[in-house]
């Protein structure tokens, strides 16, 4: 895995939380939220895709960094945001901001825990138990 698919995977995994919901209004959460009853099979399956989506993900992301590799991440991200905030580059007032940094945030924990096993395997030279095929 290089640098680019590195990049992939941070985008799939914030692209897959942007596609279920985002202050826009053109998440699946909206689409359904605007009238159930129009449009129910293709809504049915652009749920069941986004339900795929996040099971590979939240898989793979919780065999490669748990629980407390999630809380850590999000930790950090916490952190950013309040040096952010206290050098007066974030503005909480903004509700808007907010809500995107954290949707993003977690869209960047289910991309990191989608390339962890790869960064561990770059950083130690070691292997996980999984990786059978090399």
């Amino acid at each position: 895995m290089g640098f680019i698919g590195f990049l992939l995977r941070m985008c799939f995994g914030v692209g897959l939380v942007l596609a279920t919901y985002n202050p826009t209004g053109t998440s699946w959460v909206q689409w359904v939220a605007d009238g159930f009853e129009t449009d129910l099979p293709l809504k049915v399956l652009a749920g069941v895709v986004l339900l795929i989506g996040y099971v590979i993900v939240l898989r793979a992301s919780f065999r490669s960094i748990g629980v407390i590799g999630k809380l850590l991440a999000a930790a950090l991200l916490a952190a950013l945001a309040w040096v952010a905030y206290d050098y007066g580059y974030l503005n909480v007032e903004d509700e808007g901001l907010i809500e995107w940094l954290v949707l993003v945030a977690m869209g960047l924990i289910l991309g990191l825990g989608l390339s962890w096993s790869h960064i561990r395997r770059m950083i130690s030279g070691q292997a996980d138990m999984d990786d059978v095929d090399q």
